[in-house]
C-alpha cells in the first residue's frame, strides 16, 4: 500500500465520529431535554443503545431539518435558547450513522445530563391548580372549559414567567391564562355543577390582564430582567383549556406555576394580538392567503412573539414597517407544524416608532396533499375554535412608554382589528 493511501486511510479513521467522541455530548445538548422519560419527545435519547437504533432516523430528521424543532427561519428574529445544529454537527450524525453508529470507547462518555424534574424553570414562587379533575367524554365536540383559581395574593406583584403544565397531554389542545379583577369568571364558576364553566372560545368576561399561554412545543421562558406582567392582588387566574376527545373517556386536572421578578417590573408587558377573522379556505386550494394589518399609534417595544393557525396553516412572516419605509423582519415559519408552536423572546427587543405598521401574511393548504388535512378528501374550511377549523394570530407581547401610550394602543387596536362578531365571540356567544 503506497505512503499517500496509509494517510487517507488513517485520516478517515481518525475523522470518523463516534458516540463517545463526540455524538453524545451533541445528542445530550441538543435533544435529550426532550428526549427522555416523562417528557414530549416519543422515545429516549439518553443512552448509546437508544442512539444507535435510531442513528439512521436521526440523520434524516436533522438534515431535513425538522429536529431539533426550531420553525422560526434564521435571519427573521434573533431569539432566545435557538435551538438550531451548525451544518458541521448534522454532517457528524450523516458521517456517524453511515458507519454503523460507532460506540467508540465506553469509558469515554460523557456524563448524562441531569434535568429538573418537573417544572422546566424551577420550582415556581406560585402554583395553581384546577380545582378538581374535569371528565372528557369519549368523543364529541371539542370542548372550551374555563377555570377559575384564585391566586390568594393580597398585593400586586408582576410575573416573569408562567409555567403550564398539562396534567393529561391526550386531550389537552392549548391553554390561555388570563387575570379577571372582578369577580365575575368567579361568579361564572360557582353557577354551574361541574369544575369551570363552558364557553365555546372565549372567556366570557373580559379580562383585565393576560399572563400567557402554551400549545404542543411551547417551552417556558423567563421575560428579561425589569419586565413583567401584572397581577393585582385578590385577582383570580382563569384558564381556558380547549380540550380535543380521543375516542376514550379521559380527565385532565392541569397546574400553573408562576415565577415573580425580584422586584416590581419598571416595564409592564402587555398583549398584542393581530388577528384575521376573514378565513374561508375551498376544499383543494393548496395556497389560500390571509394577511393581518395594524398601525401603532405609538411608540412600542416588541419583546417576543407567537404565531398560531392549526392543521393547515402552511406559513407565516410578520414583519414591522417603519414610517421611514424600512423593514424588521420579526419572524417567519416557513414550514408551519401545529405540533410545534413557540413563544419566541427577542434576545434585543426591538423598539419601533408611532406610525410603524405590522404586517402578517399567512398561507393555508387544504389540498389532499397536504398529509395535515384532518378532512378526507378536502372540506371547506372557515375561522373557528375546533381543531378542524382554522386562525390566523400573530400574538405580539410588547411594552409602551407608559400607561396613556398603552390605552391608546388598545383602542386603536379595537378600531383596526376588532370586529362585533370577535367581541361576541370572545365573550362566549355563538
Amino acid at each position: 500500500m503506497c505512503i499517500l493511501s496509509v494517510l487517507t486511510l488513517c485520516m478517515a479513521t481518525i475523522a470518523e465520529p463516534t458516540y463517545s467522541g463526540s455524538v453524545a455530548a451533541l445528542l445530550h445538548k441538543n435533544c435529550a431535554g426532550c428526549h427522555r422519560s416523562g417528557e414530549v419527545g416519543p422515545f429516549p435519547l439518553i443512552s448509546y443503545e437508544d442512539a444507535r437504533k435510531r442513528a439512521g432516523f436521526i440523520a434524516k430528521q436533522v438534515r431535513a431539518k425538522k429536529m431539533p424543532p426550531w420553525k422560526a427561519e434564521a435571519g427573521h428574529g434573533e431569539f432566545f435558547d435557538e435551538r438550531r445544529l451548525t451544518e458541521a454537527e448534522i454532517s457528524t450524525l450523516e458521517a456517524w450513522a453511515a458507519a454503523g453508529a460507532p460506540r467508540g470507547d465506553a469509558s469515554a462518555e460523557p456524563a448524562v445530563p441531569t434535568f429538573t424534574d418537573g417544572w422546566q424553570l424551577g420550582k415556581p414562587d406560585l402554583i395553581v391548580r384546577m380545582p378538581a379533575a374535569f371528565t372528557i367524554p369519549a368523543d364529541g365536540r371539542d370542548i372550551y372549559q374555563i377555570f377559575v383559581m384564585p391566586s390568594g395574593l393580597t398585593e400586586t406583584r408582576t410575573v416573569a414567567a408562567i409555567e403550564f403544565r398539562p396534567g393529561n397531554r391526550r386531550v389537552v389542545h392549548h391553554a390561555i391564562a388570563i387575570v379577571d379583577s372582578t369577580g365575575t369568571a368567579r361568579r361564572r364558576d360557582a353557577a354551574t355543577p361541574e369544575p369551570g364553566y363552558p364557553t365555546f372560545g372565549g372567556f366570557g368576561i373580559l379580562p383585565t390582564g393576560f399572563l400567557g399561554g402554551w400549545a404542543p412545543g411551547n417551552l417556558p421562558h423567563r421575560l428579561q430582567e425589569g419586565m413583567g406582567r401584572e397581577l393585582p392582588g385578590g385577582a383570580d387566574i382563569v384558564v381556558q383549556i380547549h380540550y380535543h376527545p380521543t375516542g376514550k373517556p379521559e380527565s385532565d386536572r392541569s397546574e400553573l406555576g408562576l415565577y415573580f421578578t425580584p422586584k416590581p417590573a419598571a416595564k409592564l408587558v402587555r398583549n398584542l394580538p393581530l388577528v384575521s377573522r376573514d378565513i374561508d379556505i375551498p376544499a383543494g386550494e393548496s395556497a389560500y392567503k390571509r394577511m393581518v394589518r395594524f398601525t401603532t399609534p405609538e411608540q412600542l417595544t416588541v419583546v417576543g412573539i407567537m404565531p398560531h393557525m392549526h392543521l393547515l396553516g402552511r406559513e407565516m412572516k410578520t414583519r414591522a414597517i417603519k414610517p421611514d419605509g424600512s423593514e424588521i423582519p420579526l419572524v417567519w415559519i416557513r414550514d408551519w407544524d401545529f405540533n410545534w408552536q413557540d413563544t419566541y423572546l427577542y434576545r434585543k427587543p426591538i423598539t419601533v416608532p408611532a406610525g410603524t405598521r405590522f404586517e402578517v401574511d399567512a398561507v393555508y393548504d387544504n389540498s389532499a396533499a397536504n398529509p395535515r388535512n384532518p378532512q378526507s378528501p378536502p372540506k371547506r374550511v372557515v375561522w373557528g375554535e375546533q381543531t378542524e377549523n382554522e386562525m390566523c394570530v400573530c400574538f405580539m407581547a410588547v411594552v409602551t412608554k407608559d400607561n396613556a401610550a398603552a390605552v391608546k394602543l388598545r383602542q386603536e387596536f379595537f378600531k383596526q382589528l376588532v370586529t362585533p362578531s370577535m367581541i361576541l365571540r370572545f365573550l362566549g356567544g355563538d
